[in-house]
C-alpha cells in the first residue's frame, strides 16, 4: 500500500477520523478477526430473510383500505426506489470498507468518531428493539397456530399483553435464546439456516400470490387512485413532527395519498441495511456485497408490488379488512385454507427477521468494542466458531429478557426512526468520503453523487419528519444517554489514543 493511499488518520477533536486502511488491518488480528464464509446469495437471502415479515400480510391491505386503495402498488414502488437511493450509498460503503459495523465503520471513516458513536449507538437501540419487537410478534402467530390445533399456552406464559398480572413471553424468550446459540455456533450455519427458512417463506408467499389471482376481479381496480381525502390530524406528541412545524397534514388517497402510502409501507423495506453488518464475513465484499443489498431489495419490492395487486383485486379495497386483510380476502372468497397458510408463512417469515437483527447488533456492538470504544472484552472472537461469542451471548440474554417480559410495540417507530438517521449519515458519509479520499478504490462507486446521496438525505429526513413528535422525543433522550456514555468511557478509551495504534 502507498503512502498516499494510507492516508494518516485526523486524531484531534471529536471528530477525528479512523482511515480505511487501518480499519481492515484490525480485521486481520487473529484475536478480532471474523471469519470469511458468505457469498453473493448468503447475503441475498439474508436480506430478504429480514425485510420480508409481516408487512407483505398485513400492512399491505391496511394502507390500501386506509391510504392509497389499489395505488398501494405505486406507493410500494416510491418505497423501493426511496429506499434504493440508501442502498446505492450503502453499496459503495460496503464494498469499500469491507469491515463488520455497517453505518458505524462507514461513519468512523468519513464523518469521525464522535458522529460514528452516535450512529452505533442508535443501531444497538435500533437492532435491540426490532429483535424483542419481532420475537414477540412471531410469539404471537406460534400461539395463533397453536390454537387452531387445540394447543394452549399458559396465560402467564403468552406474554404481558395476554395474561393478567404476571406475564412472560415463553416463546419469544425461547426463540431468542435459540438463535442466539446459532449465531455463535458460525456464520455459515446461520446462512444455512436462513436459506431454508427464506425458501419456506418465498414459496409461501408466490402460493398466495399465484393463487389469489384466480380470484382476482378488474372491477375491483376501480378506482385506481381514489379521490383524495383530509387525513385526521394528530394533536399534542401523537402529530407528526412535519405538522407542528409547518402546520403540513398529509392526506388520504389521491396522487399525494400514494406518498402517504409510502411513507408508511417504506417500513415494510426496513433491514436491508443489516446486510451491511457481514460486510467483513463476506468471502469477495468488494463484488458480493452490492449484489446482496441491490438483489434482496429488488425481489422484495417486487414481491410486495405482487401482493398488494392481488389483495387489491381480490376485494374491493374499502371492503379489507385491517387486522388480517390478505387472510380475510381468501377467506372471503371461500378459502380459509389459505389464512392458515399465510399464518404459518408469517411464523416462519419472522423467525429469519430476529435471527438477521440479531446478527446486525452483534456485529455493530463487536465494531465499537474493537475500536474500544466499548470494553475490549467483547471483540475477541471464537477460537473454533470464529465469531463474536461474548457480544452475541450478552446481548442474546439481554433482549430474550426484554422480549419476554416486555410489551414494547409503543417503542417500535424507535426502530424507523433509527433506520433512516443511518440512511442519513450513510449518504452524507458517501459525499464527505468522495471528497476528502478521492485516492481509494472504489469496486462499486455510488452513480450520479452528489446527486444519489442528496435525494436520500432529503427522502430519509421527509420520512422521519411524518414520524410522531413522541418517537422523536424518545429518540433524542437515547440520543443524549449515549452521547454522556461516549465522553464518559468511549473517548478515553479509544484505540485512537493509543500511539501504537497510529
Amino acid at each position: 500500500m502507498t503512502a498516499q493511499q494510507d492516508t494518516p488518520p485526523s486524531r484531534d477533536g471529536l471528530f477525528r477520523t479512523k482511515t480505511v486502511e487501518q480499519s481492515i488491518r484490525d480485521t486481520e488480528e487473529p484475536e478480532h478477526a471474523l471469519r470469511k464464509s458468505l457469498s453473493a446469495l448468503d447475503l441475498t437471502v439474508f436480506g430478504v430473510g429480514v425485510i420480508i415479515g409481516t408487512g407483505i400480510f398485513v400492512l399491505t391491505g391496511k394502507v390500501a383500505k386506509e391510504t392509497a386503495g389499489p395505488a398501494t402498488a405505486l406507493a410500494f414502488v416510491v418505497a423501493g426506489v426511496v429506499c434504493a437511493l440508501a442502498a446505492l450509498c450503502y453499496a459503495e460503503f460496503a464494498s469499500t470498507v469491507p469491515v463488520a459495523g455497517s453505518a458505524y465503520t462507514f461513519s468512523y471513516a468519513s464523518l469521525g468518531e464522535l458522529v460514528a458513536w452516535i450512529i452505533g449507538w442508535d443501531l444497538v437501540l435500533e437492532f435491540a428493539l426490532g429483535t424483542a419487537v419481532v420475537a414477540v410478534g412471531w410469539s404471537g402467530y406460534v400461539r395463533s397456530l397453536m390454537d387452531n390445533f387445540g394447543w394452549h399456552m399458559p396465560e402467564a406464559l403468552s406474554g404481558t399483553d395476554v395474561a393478567e398480572g404476571f406475564g412472560f413471553d415463553i416463546l419469544a424468550f425461547a426463540l431468542v435464546l435459540v438463535l442466539t446459540v446459532v449465531l455463535v455456533l458460525g456464520m455459515k450455519l446461520s446462512a444455512r439456516v436462513t436459506s431454508v427458512v427464506v425458501a419456506i417463506k418465498i414459496v409461501v408467499v408466490l402460493i398466495v400470490i399465484v393463487a389469489g389471482l384466480f380470484f382476482v376481479k378488474a372491477a375491483n381496480y376501480s378506482p385506481f387512485i381514489p379521490e383524495a381525502e383530509p387525513q385526521e390530524s394528530g394533536t399534542g406528541l401523537t402529530a407528526p413532527l412535519v405538522q407542528l412545524m409547518f402546520g403540513y397534514a398529509p392526506t388520504n388517497f389521491g396522487v399525494m395519498g400514494i406518498f402517504t402510502a409510502a411513507s408508511i409501507v417504506f417500513f415494510a423495506f426496513i433491514g436491508f441495511d443489516v446486510v451491511a453488518t457481514a460486510a467483513e464475513e463476506t468471502k469477495i465484499p468488494q463484488r458480493d456485497m452490492p449484489r446482496g443489498i441491490l438483489a434482496s431489495l429488488f425481489i422484495c419490492t417486487v414481491l410486495y408490488v405482487a401482493v398488494s395487486l392481488v389483495v387489491t383485486g381480490m376485494e374491493h379495497y374499502t371492503e379489507l379488512s385491517v387486522e388480517a386483510p390478505l387472510a380475510d380476502a381468501f377467506k372471503a372468497v371461500g378459502h380459509p385454507v389459505y389464512a392458515g397458510l399465510i399464518s404459518f408463512g408469517a411464523a416462519i417469515g419472522l423467525t429469519t427477521v430476529c435471527l438477521i437483527l440479531l446478527l446486525g447488533q452483534t456485529r455493530v456492538f463487536f465494531a465499537m468494542s474493537r475500536d474500544g470504544l466499548l470494553p475490549r472484552f467483547f471483540s475477541k472472537t471464537h477460537p473454533k466458531f470464529g465469531t463474536p461469542y461474548r457480544p452475541t451471548v450478552l446481548l442474546g440474554v439481554i433482549i430474550a429478557v426484554v422480549a419476554g417480559f416486555t410489551s414494547i410495540n409503543e417503542l417500535a417507530t424507535l426502530v424507523n426512526i433509527g433506520t433512516l438517521f443511518a440512511f442519513v449519515v450513510v449518504a452524507l458519509g458517501v459525499l464527505v468520503l468522495r471528497r476528502t479520499r478521492p485516492d481509494l478504490h472504489r469496486a462499486f462507486r455510488t452513480p450520479w453523487v452528489p446527486l444519489v446521496p442528496l435525494l436520500s438525505v432529503a427522502a430519509s429526513v421527509w420520512l422521519m419528519l411524518n414520524l410522531p413528535a413522541e418517537t422523536w422525543l424518545r429518540f433524542a433522550v437515547w440520543m443524549a444517554l449515549g452521547v454522556i456514555v461516549y465522553f464518559a468511557y468511549g473517548r478515553g478509551h479509544s484505540r485512537l489514543n493509543d500511539p501504537a495504534d497510529r
